[in-house]
């Protein structure tokens, strides 16, 4: 059995180690950056891929790869991965569905505090001598919140956002979300969350945070018209995909202070350059924006459940059986 792995070694052996298939298979490593043609030529006979979730497998590795049985993303993300021509050839394409669920919504929270609480603006102050001048700043402006007084807009209302959701009860905070389909009034009473249209969402919260996939109908939908429409002064998290989010229209709404900052885990384009447009922002703009390295869902104990799923649908499709966590069923 082969095993071709689409993404940085280390990780595998960290948390494979007590697998028994793992030591059974031959592995073969490649970076995400490695061409299709020399994928081929390293893998082609591999019966199984272990890929990176944000790297991909095109249909034309796919369709040339006699023995592969199995694609599976390291991650929740899978949108890389040509499921279409998996179906195609009836190989299974799973995820880790809900493995970092929990961490990625501590990311949330810790992105919403840190604006409320001008996280960044503080410490930098407090390097520079100026802390007693901030703070008698902040008392006299008085615009240091608390989550309890903030209506926070969960747009998506899946695995992550139900954990955010669950969080802001302790916090006291007003719930409210969208998601392309309502959830019942029973479920919504023990989410203590309520349902708005996304418009008025927008328009009523003070926080808003994204959980939304990628794709053509969400990509980029945090936009021009998206902020026109986001209460004045407002906060933007997004603990999900930096493509959900254009740089340049948020970079405007914070510049012209229709947004009161943002927090983001994830910027499109990553790994994100000097040119981008928020990271050429300086001045009162900069001071605005909290960013973390994409790490919301990285946590030792996400990895360990990730890869529990992942040799767990392994072993079942070499068995003859159909693995667990599919996203492209074809009966």
């Amino acid at each position: 059995m082969k095993l071709l792995v689409i993404g940085k070694p280390g990780r595998l052996k960290t948390y494979s180690a007590d697998y028994e298939l793992y030591q059974k298979v031959t592995i073969v490593h490649i970076t995400p950056q490695t061409s299709d043609d020399e994928i081929l030529r390293l893998a082609a006979d591999a019966d199984m891929i272990l890929v990176d979730a944000m790297a991909g497998v095109s249909a034309y590795v796919i369709n040339q790869m006699p023995n592969l049985k199995i694609i599976h993303s390291e991650g929740v993300g899978y949108n890389f991965i040509d499921t279409g021509a998996a179906r195609a050839r009836k190989i299974y394409v799973c995820n880790c569905k809900g493995i970092n669920a929990m961490a990625v919504a501590e990311q949330t929270i810790l992105l919403m505090l840190g604006l409320l609480r001008d996280v960044c603006n503080g410490d930098k102050n407090v390097r520079l001598g100026k802390q007693i001048q901030v703070k008698e700043q902040y008392m006299q402006l008085g615009n240091l919140r608390e989550l309890g007084d903030c209506s926070v807009g969960l747009v998506g209302f899946g695995d992550i956002a139900k954990c955010v959701a669950k969080m802001l009860q302790v916090f006291g905070a007003k719930t409210y979300y969208y998601s392309r389909n309502q959830i019942s009034g029973e479920a919504e009473k023990g989410y203590q969350v309520t349902y708005l249209p996304l418009d008025e969402l927008l328009a009523t919260c003070d926080i808003v945070s994204l959980h939304l996939p990628v794709t053509l109908e969400t990509r980029n939908i945090a936009g021009e018209e998206f902020f026109a429409k986001m209460k004045t002064g407002a906060y933007l998290v997004n603990t999900a995909r930096g493509e959900l989010v254009d740089s340049v229209a948020l970079t405007q709404a914070l510049r012209e202070g229709k947004l009161g900052g943002a927090g983001l885990d994830t910027i499109a384009d990553e790994p994100i350059g000097k040119d981008n447009a928020l990271l050429q922002s300086s001045g009162d703009i900069a001071d605005k924006l909290i960013l973390s390295c994409h790490i919301g869902g990285i946590t030792a104990s996400s990895f360990k459940r990730g890869y529990e799923m992942i040799w767990s649908d392994f072993g079942k499709v070499m068995a003859g059986e159909e693995p667990e966590h599919i996203v492209n069923p074809w009966n």
